[in-house]
């Protein structure tokens, strides 16, 4: 996927599928807003529990939602394949950037 997208298009995905998922006033993934849009994934049959444990799992300070930055880190985490790829991506970037300036 990353290397399809490239590394702006990846963010951009990323990004749109929180966006997506994320309550609108708010503008944080919550339980409730992760309910409301799961079908959207295939997440339809998912219990309100295994719901909660997503939200937890990837809420790093602890405000019982997700914003933008815990979502990326969450669905990199739960994605080996898509960690892999953004680190070749982010290898050919930083190889590219050295060359252009004359390393």
């Amino acid at each position: 996927m990353a290397e399809k997208l490239g590394g702006e298009g990846l963010i951009r995905e990323l990004c749109n599928g929180f966006r997506l998922l994320m309550d609108k006033e708010k503008e944080v993934i919550t339980v409730e807003s992760l309910k409301r849009n799961a079908a959207m994934l295939g997440l339809q049959d998912l219990r309100d529990d295994e719901l909660e444990s997503m939200v937890r799992e990837g809420d790093l300070d602890g405000d019982g939602a997700l914003n933008e930055m815990e979502f990326c880190v969450l669905m990199f985490r739960l994605s080996p394949g898509l960690m892999e790829e953004s680190q070749l991506l982010l290898e050919e970037i930083l190889e590219d950037e050295l060359r252009t300036a004359g390393f």
